[in-house]
Formats: C-alpha cells, sequence, structure tokens
C-alpha cells in the first residue's frame, strides 16, 4: 500500500495531505489559496497520485506559509508513501508545453534534496497570488521528499502559463519516478544498496 497521511501543525499553519501513488490523479485539495488550489489540482491529475489537501494558514499575513508548508507535508508524504523505494524507476523528466510555454523538469528520488531552478516570471502576481511562492512550494517539496529536481524554463510569455507547466512538468516527471518497474521488482534502484 503506497498511500500515506501526514498531519503538520505550526503557530502558522495547520495541514493535512493523504496521498495514494497508485491513484489515478483524484484530488480534493483546499488550502483557502484559489491559485494554488488550482496548482495542486494540476500536480495529482498529471502525476495520477490521489490527493487530498486540508490547509489553514495565516492568509491575514500572506500565503507564504500555507504554500511553504503544504510543500513540506506533501514531501513527508512522498517518502512515507514511497518506503524503502525498492522496485521504483526512481528518475523522471518531462518535456510540458502549455501554448507559448515549454518547461523541463528532471527529477531523482535520491534521499539528496537539491533544487536547480531556472524559472522566471514575467510577472510578479498571478491574480493576488505572488509568483516568487511556485518556487517555495518546489524548494519546500524537494527538501522534504528527498527530491533532487531541476526546473528550466525554455519558453513563457504568460505567468499563469509558465506555473502551471512547471507544476504539470514536474506531476509528470514524479509519475515516471514513482512508477514500479517491473524490471526492477523487490530491487533497490542503487548501487549503493541504500536511497
Amino acid at each position: 500500500m503506497r498511500r500515506a497521511t501526514i498531519t503538520r501543525e505550526t503557530a502558522e499553519t495547520a495541514i493535512e495531505v493523504t496521498l495514494d501513488l497508485d491513484g489515478t490523479g483524484r484530488y480534493d485539495n483546499q488550502t483557502g489559496v484559489g491559485f494554488f488550489d488550482h496548482m495542486l489540482d494540476q500536480l495529482s491529475r498529471h502525476s495520477l497520485i490521489d490527493m487530498t489537501v486540508r490547509a489553514r494558514g495565516d492568509l491575514h499575513i500572506d500565503d507564504h506559509h500555507t504554500v511553504e508548508d503544504t510543500g513540506i507535508a506533501i514531501g513527508q508524504a512522498l517518502v512515507q508513501a514511497l518506503g524503502d523505494k525498492r522496485g521504483i524507476r526512481r528518475y523522471g523528466s518531462f518535456h510540458l508545453a502549455m501554448d507559448d510555454t515549454l518547461v523541463r523538469a528532471a527529477l531523482d528520488l535520491s534521499a539528496r534534496p537539491c533544487l536547480v531552478w531556472n524559472v522566471d516570471f514575467p510577472t510578479q502576481k498571478i491574480g493576488t497570488f505572488d509568483t516568487e511562492l511556485v518556487r517555495e512550494f518546489f524548494q519546500a517539496l524537494s527538501t522534504h521528499g528527498g527530491i533532487t529536481l531541476h526546473v528550466d524554463r525554455i519558453h513563457g510569455l504568460n505567468s499563469h502559463h509558465i506555473a502551471e507547466a512547471t507544476y504539470k512538468a514536474v506531476a509528470r516527471a514524479l509519475r515516471e519516478a514513482v512508477e514500479p518497474d517491473p524490471r526492477m521488482a523487490g530491487i533497490l534502484p542503487s548501487t549503493k544498496e541504500a536511497l
């Protein structure tokens, strides 16, 4: 059962995340931040990871803590659901085209967190959402999910398209990486015998 539920409570946020790695991309995400919910829906749908997120945060201050802490909780849930990682593909990459935008994502479920981020936005806001929070989410996901993650914007003019293509590209790369590899059943995908 490659499932996990993580509860994270701080003075700033209260978050519960449930993941099923062998799902069909069903989602029910409610963070109080509309654009962020839309991005989490994309992450779930295109990774085929069923995801439920409930977050209450200090939105009277801004969206930062809610977005970052949700990334932390999703990363922690991913680690728990993957277990010892035996039999998974481990690596994933995807080029995602969306209208004017092309984004490339490549990742390794290595337990060695590293984010390489080459994504610029032409605007500071998408509606009321700060575009800098897209990176903050992926930084938290990478750090707490033990993911080496590279994300590059190759083309892009529209901030909404760039953000959405980023979430979708990472989702498709993640889908590939968490999939069971029939040729690696029960085998750890590392010569180190540890991940």
